[in-house]
C-alpha cells in the first residue's frame, strides 16, 4: 500500500507516519531526509543534488523525483510506502504517478490531517524540550511535574526550536495552503482523498487512519 500524508507543519504527520512504520512495516519516505542521505551516499542523483545545493540553488523536481525513484528501487516491491513532504505541487504529483507506474506500483490513499489554524499555532508555539534528553513539554498541555525540572532525567535546561514562533508558523501554513492544498483536487477526482481530524488526540487520529487503510 502506497499513501500520501498531507497536512500543514505541526499537524502530526511525522507522529502518524512513525506509528504506521512500527505497526504495519511501512517505510516513510521524507524528501528532506532522503536528499541528505543521497548526498552522503554519493548516489548519482545525490551528486547532482549536492552540486545544486552548494551553488545555493533550489533542488529541481527532476532531482527530487530521482531521489524518490532511487529510494523505491531499494525496497522490496511489496513494501508499503508513506510519502511525507512529497508531492508538494501539481507537477510533482504528475511525476509521482510516473515514478510509481514505472515500478508497477499505484497510489492507494491520500490522507489529509485537517487542523484549526489558531489552535495549531498555539500547539506549536507552546512546545519545548529538555535540552539533555529531548523529552517534550508544552506551556499549556504538558508541564514538568516539578517546575523547571525534567520529569525524565532531572535536567533543568530546556530549549525551544527557533522556528517555533507564531510568525514563522503562520508563514509555513500559508505556504502549505498555497502550494500543497491545490494538489488535493487532482486526487479527489480519482477518489483517493480521505480527511481526518488532526486536532484529535494522537490515538484517535491513528484510529481514524487505520479505519481508512483497512
Amino acid at each position: 500500500m502506497n499513501i500520501i500524508l498531507l497536512g500543514p507543519p505541526g499537524a502530526g504527520k511525522g507522529t502518524q507516519a512513525s506509528k504506521l512504520v512500527e505497526e504495519r512495516g511501512m517505510v516513510q519516505l521524507s524528501t528532506g531526509d532522503m536528499l541528505r542521505a543521497a548526498v552522503r551516499a554519493g548516489t548519482p542523483t545525490g551528486l547532482k543534488a549536492k552540486a545544486v545545493m552548494e551553488a545555493g540553488a533550489l533542488v529541481s523536481d527532476e532531482i527530487v523525483s530521482g531521489i524518490i525513484g532511487e529510494a523505491l528501487d531499494a525496497l522490496a516491491p511489496e513494501t508499503g510506502v508513506i510519502f511525507d513532504g512529497y508531492p508538494r505541487t501539481a507537477a510533482q504529483a504528475g511525476s509521482l504517478d510516473t515514478i510509481l507506474a514505472d515500478r508497477g506500483r499505484a497510489l492507494h490513499h491520500v490522507i489529509e490531517l485537517e487542523v484549526n489554524e489558531d489552535a495549531l499555532v498555539a500547539r506549536i508555539v507552546g512546545r519545548y524540550t529538555c535540552a539533555n534528553c529531548g523529552e517534550g513539554y508544552h506551556d499549556s498541555f504538558k508541564q514538568p511535574a516539578v517546575v523547571g525540572t525534567c520529569d525524565k532525567c532531572g535536567s533543568t535546561e530546556f530549549k525551544r526550536r527557533p522556528d517555533d514562533n507564531e510568525e514563522t508558523v503562520r508563514t509555513r501554513m500559508a505556504e502549505y495552503r498555497g502550494k500543497t492544498a491545490p494538489i488535493l483536487p487532482l486526487y479527489e477526482a480519482r477518489g483517493l482523498v480521505s480527511r481526518v481530524d488532526g486536532m484529535a488526540d494522537m490515538d484517535a487520529v491513528s484510529a481514524q487512519i487505520s479505519d481508512i487503510l483497512g
